[in-house]
């Protein structure tokens, strides 16, 4: 069976069934056409052209049975003699070395990009918040913003779930169907990461002997998620600003620019507002990209919705490790409220994985290894200003759209004050035309600057 967002030539066609909900995805992109497909939850899975492999891409560049995947708690790729090689964070692996990889973490099989996501994802989307304020405040405005494709920024300390946020926005929208493709800014180096993003002709530079399509192109019809935004390089910045701005991607060493279409979603546990991050972030490419930011509290802050969280990340667990969920015992739950939770929900998973190859049918707290007295000090927030939207007092009657148009005024009023008054530029910084920059500020009532 053939998924593509493009039809490739009848010898680059990729056969598996198309993930379904709760499923762990592998994401195939080359030259011309891309797949997304299911992937097992848990063991080995050979990819290459044989139809015994458990993946059968049919793409001239690959070998019968070219790659093994690993997959369980970690994911990790192993070469298998292949012709053509793979190629982990831009390094060519030996035949039969096997090396770990982030899910969402983009590796070559031979000309074909592959980008693997795991069901612990897709299990997320059942999360019961249990109604907290501070985490059903960010959520509404994702039920806002998905169906739209105005670009989004989500800020929030490590590990507190932006890339469960993200994946919301993704599910939610009209583009759900096209491609999810993830990048972390910070996991490569300046000269990767722009290989990574913009793609690269045949020749470009020593060991392009191939042509490649980067993210931003393959992403057409999909969502591009740029994962701790704020470590992007500053060369790096400028090139990503003007492929936002013209919707094109020049590939390294290539003569034309290549269109694409793509919801762009970022995220960072840097305050970008802030005076020492303004001196390293473009304030342009600021404005492009938070077109709308969604603020994700801190674990700590959000009590109510540790019992709930933790129930779903055992399940999660349980299915990774082919093992029965345990139960949460008294003592283990009254651990986990008294705990800080400075790693937020990634330290929650983590301890509750760990605590499962000692527990029984009942999880208690000596399995947790938590010390509540022996906490290290929660870091510092994201940041100390208000989030875009706080959470509502029970007294108020503003609805949700009153508190876009908030924020939509705030950004304008910023734009302008940046541009000294100069609408035509403003407009420019923000992503609109200047018609209807002046538009808005005749809804929110902003005086419009007189002519000297």
């Amino acid at each position: 069976m053939s998924h593509s967002a493009e039809r490739p030539s009848e010898e680059d066609t990729l056969r598996l069934k198309a993930p379904g909900p709760g499923q762990g995805s592998l994401t195939a992109l080359w030259d011309g056409g891309s797949a997304t497909l299911a992937l097992p939850e848990t063991g080995n899975c050979i990819v290459g052209r044989s139809s015994t492999a458990q993946v059968v891409i049919d793409h001239s560049s690959l070998s019968r049975h070219h790659a093994m995947l690993h997959l369980g708690t970690d994911l990790e790729i192993q070469d298998l003699g292949s012709s053509n090689g793979t190629k982990v964070r831009g390094r060519l692996l030996k035949a039969q070395e096997r090396v770990p990889v982030s899910w969402g973490e983009p590796f070559e099989i031979g000309r074909v990009v592959v980008i693997a996501r795991p069901p612990a994802q897709a299990a997320g989307e059942s999360i019961d918040t249990n109604n907290d304020p501070t985490i059903e405040s960010a959520l509404r405005l994702v039920e806002l913003v998905a169906p739209t494709d105005i670009s989004v920024l989500i800020l929030g300390e490590t590990g507190s779930g932006k890339g469960w946020i993200a994946q919301q926005i993704h599910d939610k929208s009209k583009r759900a169907s096209g491609p999810w493709l993830h990048l972390n800014c910070a996991a490569l180096p300046e000269h990767l990461l722009e290989s990574e993003l913009f793609g690269y002709e045949r020749g470009a530079f020593t060991g392009a002997t191939n042509s490649k399509p980067g993210l931003l192109e393959s992403a057409s019809g999909g969502t591009v998620f740029l994962d701790e935004i704020g470590d992007l390089p500053p060369a790096t910045q400028a090139k990503l600003l003007l492929a936002l701005e013209r919707r094109e991607v020049l590939r390294i060493g290539a003569l034309k620019p290549r269109s694409f279409d793509a919801r762009f979603v970022s995220a960072t546990n840097r305050d970008l507002e802030s005076s020492p991050a303004r001196e390293t972030f473009r304030r342009d490419l600021y404005y492009r990209l938070a077109g709308l930011t969604v603020q994700v509290p801190p674990l700590r802050s959000r009590r109510s919705e540790i019992a709930s969280l933790a129930k779903t990340l055992l399940t999660a667990s349980a299915i990774r490790l082919s093992r029965p969920a345990p139960a949460i015992g008294a003592s283990a739950l009254k651990a986990l409220l008294a705990y800080e939770w400075p790693g937020n929900v990634r330290e929650l998973g983590a301890v509750l994985e760990r605590a499962m190859l000692w527990c029984g049918s009942e999880l208690e707290s000596e399995h947790l290894g938590l010390r509540p007295s022996m906490v290290p000090p929660a870091p510092p927030s994201v940041s100390q200003r208000q989030p875009s939207v706080p959470p509502p007092e029970p007294s108020s009657r503003r609805t949700l759209a009153e508190d876009v148009h908030a924020i939509e005024r705030r950004r304008i009023t910023e734009a302008l004050e940046q541009c000294g008054g100069n609408q035509s530029r403003a407009a420019e910084i923000l992503g609109i035309s200047r018609r209807t920059l002046i538009n808005r500020m005749i809804e929110f009532g902003l005086p419009r600057p007189r002519k000297g």
